[in-house]
Order: structure tokens, then C-alpha cells, then sequence
């Protein structure tokens, strides 16, 4: 496809998938994920989408450090209502991610319902943070929070934005706001993906 090259530079992330390996889906058992997948799931590429990416992947790396993190082996605890704001979009790449789902989830293979995801992604929740993981198996989690803010857009690109909103922006200034769309979201995931400002990570003491 013909996305940004950018983002063939963005840190992939690799879990152990156990359903994957049981249904001979991986022979490996392992299932690396690019932002691209990301921005399929989504149909888009924004910083909240860019956003959602970093903070699964530092909380993942907290929890795990060096080991390979399993996928249905994690809770995802969202702060706000699933209709609220851009918590579905977030939300969806999470499962994406994590396999972590709502009521709508795989329920499981046979009468123990093994690998089940149903159930491990809620929203409402009371949590210090935009989202929470936690570790099914040691009870470890950490909060995550997002501030977009500490990458601004150009200046150029606000104006542009209005008139593209707008429906009023003529092929080349299309071409330019969405140029510099991406060129923000770059800034994200290849100059800040690090950032302890741009994603914050707290360790719980108690699981969310």
C-alpha cells in the first residue's frame, strides 16, 4: 500500500500468541503487529491512533521488560465510556494489540473456554490514567496517560485544517495538510516514541 515511508521505521511490536500457535495460525506462536496494522484497523493515522500504539507498547514494556508479552494475557481497563471521545478508537487498537476484548469477544475454546479474550477490555473504569494494563497471570499493572500536546502540530497546518474541514481547501493545499498531518504524527513515533512526557506510565500497586 502506498502509506507513509515513515511508518516502515516505527517500532513493531511482538507478543506470544497462544491461540494462534493451539490453532496453527503461527507455528512459532509469536505475532508481530506494525503501526501499519494500526492504521488498517483504524482507516487512519493520527495521533491519537499514534498515541494508542505508544502507550500499549511502553506499558507492555513495563510489565514485561525483557520477556515476550503474551496476547490474552492481559487486562486493558479504559478510564472513560466507550462512546466518549476518542476512547473506541484507543480502545481498538489495544485489543488489536493485547487481544483484550469486550462482551463482543472470543469466548474461548471448549467447555473451560480456554484462551478466552471476552471480557478483558472494560470501560467506565476507575482508573488514575486513559488506560491500564494488567498482567493476568503475576496481577502487575501499570496507568497510562497521553499528552498530544507536547508534539504541536505546525503552524501552518491549522488553518489548512479549517479550510479542509471545511470542504473550501483546493487540491494542493489538501495535499499540504495532510503532509503535515503526518509529518506530526512522525514526530510521535520516531523523535518522542521515548518521551516520558508525551506517554506517562505510573506501576500500580493494586490491579486497576
Amino acid at each position: 500500500m502506498d502509506f507513509p515511508d515513515f511508518f516502515d521505521k516505527v517500532p513493531t511490536i511482538s507478543l506470544r500468541e497462544p491461540l494462534a500457535k493451539f490453532l496453527g495460525a503461527s507455528k512459532s506462536g509469536t505475532i508481530t503487529y506494525n503501526y501499519a496494522d494500526a492504521v488498517k484497523l483504524a482507516g487512519h493515522s493520527c495521533p491519537t491512533v499514534a498515541g494508542a500504539w505508544l502507550m500499549v507498547r511502553k506499558g507492555l514494556a513495563c510489565l514485561y521488560g525483557d520477556e515476550l508479552p503474551e496476547r490474552g494475557g492481559i487486562e486493558v481497563y479504559m478510564r472513560d465510556a466507550r462512546d466518549q471521545g476518542t476512547t473506541g478508537v484507543i480502545a481498538a487498537v489495544a485489543t488489536l494489540l493485547t487481544g483484550a476484548a469486550p462482551e463482543t469477544g472470543f469466548g474461548g475454546v471448549g467447555a473451560a473456554h480456554r484462551f478466552s479474550r471476552r471480557g478483558l477490555l472494560q470501560f467506565d473504569m476507575p482508573i488514575d490514567g486513559l488506560m491500564s494494563l494488567r498482567r493476568r497471570d503475576t496481577g502487575r499493572a501499570v496507568a497510562l496517560d497521553l499528552e498530544t500536546g507536547i508534539v504541536p502540530p505546525d503552524p501552518q497546518m491549522m488553518p489548512l485544517f479549517a479550510k479542509a474541514v471545511g470542504g473550501q481547501a483546493d487540491e494542493t493545499e489538501q495535499e499540504r495538510f495532510a503532509l503535515l498531518w503526518q509529518a506530526r504524527v512522525a514526530r510521535m513515533l520516531l523523535e518522542h516514541a521515548d518521551d516520558p512526557n508525551l506517554v506517562r506510565v505510573v506501576e500500580l500497586e493494586e490491579a486497576a
